[in-house]
């Protein structure tokens, strides 16, 4: 991921943090309308799910440029999330309608570059939380190109 994807997704992403609530709804009605079955991972409010993952986003969008920093977090939540049952297919889902929230929220601000940023950030954060599980010393590769 280079500087400038990074730029696209934080800059991005100061746009859907204002309709964070709406985006946390967004994203799950979507994620249970392309597999009803995760619907069983969560037990909490899905209202507060939501601002959950808006949180932990945010903090991820925020520190893409410190990797010492995010990968070691990132780690820990693909570890949480294996607890709960997160399965490796499941990824695919959740970034689907990750970016599907994305392009409702963003608007006329999703254009295929910001897509393709959004598309990069995901992929590289949700390999750092899959590698965890199958106990990567080397969780991912850099997130920024020197």
């Amino acid at each position: 991921m280079n500087n400038h994807q990074i730029g696209l997704v934080k800059e991005t992403f100061t746009k859907v943090e204002p309709i964070a609530e709406i985006a946390g709804e967004l994203f799950y009605s979507r994620l249970f309308e392309l597999d009803e079955g995760l619907r069983r991972l969560f037990t909490s409010d899905i209202k507060e799910q939501g601002k959950r993952l808006t949180d932990v986003l945010g903090a991820a969008v925020h520190h893409l440029h410190d990797l010492d920093r995010l990968v070691p977090v990132v780690h820990k939540l693909g570890l949480r999330h294996w607890a709960y049952g997160v399965e490796p297919e499941h990824f695919e889902t959740v970034g689907e309608a990750l970016l599907w929230t994305l392009e409702q929220g963003l608007g006329e601000h999703y254009t295929p570059e910001v897509a393709d940023a959004w598309s990069t950030a995901y992929w590289l954060l949700a390999e750092v939380m899959q590698d965890a599980v199958s106990g990567a010393d080397h969780p991912a590769p850099a997130l920024v190109a020197a």
